[in-house]
């Protein structure tokens, strides 16, 4: 148990610095209804913002296979000419500004990147009177709206996808587990809102000190308060680096496990791999994108490049996609906020997704449970917009 516990100690301090980078306070990025003109009969010039120059490995890796994946979404075009200029930012705001303001110098029509969130958010201001859309790889939704989209998979989108499929399946008396960390608050907002959304009830909200010593100190009383509460959904912020595996552990213990009510998890159980085979978890749900079409996308990048993706490169081929997909249609404003914001959405690696007028997104997600250790797909991914997966 020593062990265990200090190896929770360990994920829980890593986890709460990225829960940290959530607080952020952005400035406001003006709204942009015009696009710049496209010339049919010109290539699309296409800005790549990346983390690149930073002298982090974990940055440069990234930078890097955000780059190859936007290689194989232009060499899948048809009809559309893309000149892709790549402009490295490392992870600082300020570069990511100046780079931003060169790049609509230079004559980009978009811009696609940057990953971090304050830098997104810089760059998005620093264009703002251009007219300049920027499609971002964060999902941090603070920094979304005017001229800045957030590409990266949302909290609303994974809890509106799960808590609907637990209304339908007649698990909607909620209890939500949270972190006291600004990340946990903001997955508790949006299960609240799908709630609304979808009929669910909210049968209570339990949170805990995120710490090892929290988790520990709290989960008799989340068991108990789940118990009383008759709620038959508990709802987990945490994730695998973080409180998951505790709580997957201590609450089991007190005697609520995804038998007595069904465990839902907001972020993915099955990164790291390792996760899959806790007790705890067994019978829990859990939202990814088609597991066909990832898997499709990981086997091409391995093949053309000798590597496995980054788990977030998948965005650039997206974004790669969508601006195609718009350029192809001929229109002068194609790159518009209102044309980026079509109802019919785009075809990505992991399935379709549409960005929303308020800058977020909404991506087609399958329900998994994890049955003896394996990922098993209970409600496939939807394969256009409407119907029972949105």
């Amino acid at each position: 148990m020593f062990n265990l516990l200090s190896t929770r100690r360990k994920a829980l301090t890593r986890a709460a610095l990225v829960a940290a980078a959530f607080a952020l306070a952005a400035c406001e990025p003006m709204p942009s209804g015009r696009g710049p003109s496209i010339d049919a009969g010109a290539p699309v010039q296409v800005a790549l913002i990346l983390p690149g120059g930073s002298g982090n490995s974990g940055d440069e890796v990234l930078a890097r296979n955000l780059k190859q994946a936007a290689d194989l979404a232009i060499a899948d075009l048809d009809g559309v000419q893309i000149d892709l200029r790549v402009y490295n930012a490392g992870s600082d705001a300020g570069t990511s500004a100046a780079m931003a303001r060169q790049a609509v110098d230079d004559g980009a029509k978009i811009i696609l990147g940057p990953v971090f969130a304050e830098a997104a958010n810089a760059a998005g201001v620093a264009v703002a009177g251009t007219g300049v859309n920027v499609l971002s790889f964060s999902n941090n939704t603070d920094i979304a709206g005017g001229n800045v989209f957030v590409l990266g998979p949302t909290f609303q989108n994974t809890a509106n996808r799960l808590v609907s499929y637990a209304a339908r399946s007649g698990k909607g008396r909620i209890m939500i587990v949270k972190d006291q960390t600004a990340a946990g608050d903001l997955g508790s907002r949006a299960i609240g809102i799908a709630a609304q959304r979808s009929g669910a009830t909210i049968a209570g909200t339990a949170s805990y000190a995120f710490s090892q010593q929290g988790v520990i100190d709290a989960a008799p009383q989340i068991a108990a308060q789940v118990r009383s509460s008759g709620a038959n959904a508990v709802f987990f912020t945490a994730d695998s680096a973080g409180a998951l595996p505790l709580l997957a552990q201590l609450l089991p213990e007190a005697g609520v496990n995804s038998q007595t009510a069904q465990f839902v998890g907001l972020t993915r159980w099955d990164i790291p791999s390792a996760t899959l085979s806790m007790p705890g978890v067994q019978g829990g749900w859990f939202a990814l994108p088609d597991p066909g079409l990832a898997g499709q996308f990981q086997s091409r990048f391995m093949a053309a490049y000798g590597e496995s993706p980054h788990p977030i490169a998948g965005l650039a081929y997206d974004g790669i996609a969508a601006i195609g997909a718009l350029a192809k249609g001929g229109k002068t404003g194609g790159l518009s906020a209102a044309a980026l914001t079509q109802g019919s959405g785009f075809a990505g690696v992991n399935g379709v997704f549409r960005l929303l007028p308020d800058g977020t997104n909404e991506r087609g997600l399958a329900v998994a449970q994890i049955q003896n250790a394996q990922v098993v797909v209970i409600d496939p991914a939807p394969r256009s917009f409407g119907g029972a997966g949105f």
